[in-house]
Parts: structure tokens; sequence; C-alpha cells
């Protein structure tokens, strides 16, 4: 196998496996640093929300138009960005909201649930489909890391790390549930873990089905709908979470300075 897709599935599988980190802090601490939750969502959502605007959709639309001119290029561009807002979008519409990974919990708040015992089927109900939930999700998630690494290493990184943050609430948000409901951390962490592991077979799925077919004008397609994608994420999950936990204006902040740290990498890797 290439060096260059071998480099590629590890980030992929490194930003997937970042839910178990959230399951392991979940365990450890009795409350919600939410100060540190609000920031780090925000410095993630400013990363994606940069890169996907600065970065992939100009190298998307760059591709586009060279493979089918200008007024055609920038239209399937466009169409390919708005395709895959519209492809996470209903991702999250099949999912029911008390199911959804995104709708925050901290760990304090199952421990304050009214009549909470251990083996809570509804809890455990909660926790399985969170996890099932994040292996939707994760899954397009990881086909863009994969692709993203693939055509540019650099940008591949910044887009792994940027996922990886937003993945660690969601290792909470599956681990929280089924710990209080079954009494076992490491029930809570295998399925935690579990969850994250789509990541990584959304790179394969890649790996299998895209990358023989692997041209400019699919790349740029592809590309485009990564962006799209990433800049839903981040306004209608990362930032609003962030804003759940916000103290201070923390969140803007930490928007600010993904943003900054983002630029600053493609200056310096150009």
């Amino acid at each position: 196998m290439d060096i260059n897709v071998l480099f590629a599935f590890s980030l992929t599988l490194l930003a997937g496996l970042a839910t178990g980190i959230g399951s392991v802090l979940a365990f450890f601490t009795s409350t919600t640093n939410t100060k540190f939750l609000s920031l780090a969502l925000g410095f993630s959502a400013g990363v994606m929300i940069y890169v996907s605007m600065i970065e992939i959709f100009v190298k998307a639309q760059n591709a586009l138009v060279s493979e089918l001119g200008s007024p055609a290029g920038n239209w399937i561009t466009v169409i390919s960005f708005f395709a895959g807002m519209l492809l996470i979008a209903l991702i999250d519409k099949l999912i029911p909201k008390q199911n959804n990974p995104h709708e925050l919990r901290k760990v304090e708040d199952m421990k304050d649930r009214p009549g909470l015992t251990s083996d809570d089927p509804g809890l455990m109900k909660m926790g399985i489909f969170s996890a099932l939930a994040i292996g939707i999700h994760n899954f397009p998630e990881g086909i863009a890391t994969f692709a993203s690494a693939l055509q540019d290493p650099t940008l591949g990184i910044s887009i792994a790390v940027a996922i990886a943050i937003h993945n660690v609430p969601e290792g909470i948000a599956v681990s929280v549930p089924v710990y209080y409901a079954t009494g076992s951390k490491r029930k809570a962490f295998k399925l935690s873990f579990l969850s994250g592991l789509s990541e990584p077979l959304g790179a394969l799925v890649a790996y299998l089905v895209l990358l023989p077919y692997l041209t400019d004008l699919v790349f740029g397609i592809i590309f485009a709908a990564v962006a799209g994608i990433m800049v839903f994420i981040s306004l209608d999950e990362l930032l609003p979470a962030a804003k759940k936990y916000d103290e201070a204006h923390k969140s803007i902040y930490g928007l600010i300075a993904g943003m900054t740290v983002m630029a600053v990498s493609l200056l310096l890797f150009m």
C-alpha cells in the first residue's frame, strides 16, 4: 500500500478514536470543564470553517474549472458544496433529537437525574442510539479526512485535528449513559470506541470505491462536498454546542484562534 494512503488512513483512525478520549474523560471527572469544552469546540469550528472556505472550496473550484471550463466548473463546485450540506442535514434529520450525539450532555447531568438506577434501560438505549448516530455521522467525516490527506497531507492533518476535537464530546455522549445504565466502564468505553471506528471505515470505503476513479473531476466534486459538510457541522453542531457552554465569549475566542492557527499553518506550508 502506498505510503500516502497509509498516512491518510492513520490520520482518519486517530480522528475517529478521539471518541475514546471523551469516554475516558467522562470516567475520571466529576464535572464537565465547560470553559475548556466551549473553547475547544469553538477552535474546531474555526479550523473547519476557515479551511473549508479558504482552501478546500478553492481547490475544488480550480480542479473543476480546469476540467469543465469556467461557467460549468463554477456551477458544479457550488452545487456540490450545497449537496454536501444537504447530505449531512438529512443524516441529522433522520436521527431523533434525544439520541443525537450533538445534543451535548454533561457528566453531572446524568448524576442529577431523579430516580436514576444502575439498570436503567432508557439510559442504555440512549447510549446505544448515540453510538449508532455517531457512527453514521463519522462515516462521511472519514471520507473527508481520507480524501483531504491523500490530496494534501498538511490539509489532512488540520482536518483530522479539528474532527478529533469535536469527537471528544461525542465520546462523552455515548459513554456517560451506558456507564450509568450498566455500571461498567469497560462496556461504556467499548461502545464509545467502536462508534469512532466508522471514521476509518469511511476511509476504507473511499479507498476501495473512490480511489480507482479519483480523477480531477471526481476529486473536485468530492472536495466541494467535503467543504459543505464541514461548514454545516461547524454552524449546526460545533458553534451552538460551544455557545451552550460559553463563558465570557470563550467560544468566539476559540473560533478566532482556530482560524488563526489554520491560516498561519497554510501560509507556512505553501
